[in-house]
């Protein structure tokens, strides 16, 4: 079970070559001051670089939007008729 989880939920991973020394030794300060590994430190920092703060909402972007024209009025109409349950023959 153990195998199947650690297959399932694989990490993507990363090296870094030719850092420089002084590069490293900041990055390990920093590491220290936020009071984490470098490793971690690392994760962090392309985190924040690279995933935005806030997730685009892509429906309340939609209804800004349409906000902003004035909005749009859709009659729409339920069929009152019960659903059929799907057939898989």
């Amino acid at each position: 079970m153990l195998l199947f989880m650690q297959e399932r939920y694989h990490m993507p991973a990363i090296t870094i070559r030719n850092l420089s020394a002084e590069t490293h030794r900041a990055l390990k300060l920093r590491a220290a001051r936020h009071g984490r590994s470098a490793e971690a430190e690392v994760r962090a920092i392309l985190d924040e670089a690279v995933r935005p703060n806030e997730r685009l909402k892509l429906g309340a972007e939609l209804a800004a939007f349409g906000r902003r024209f004035g909005g749009v009025d859709l009659e729409t109409m339920r069929d009152p008729a019960p659903t059929e349950p799907a057939s898989f023959e």
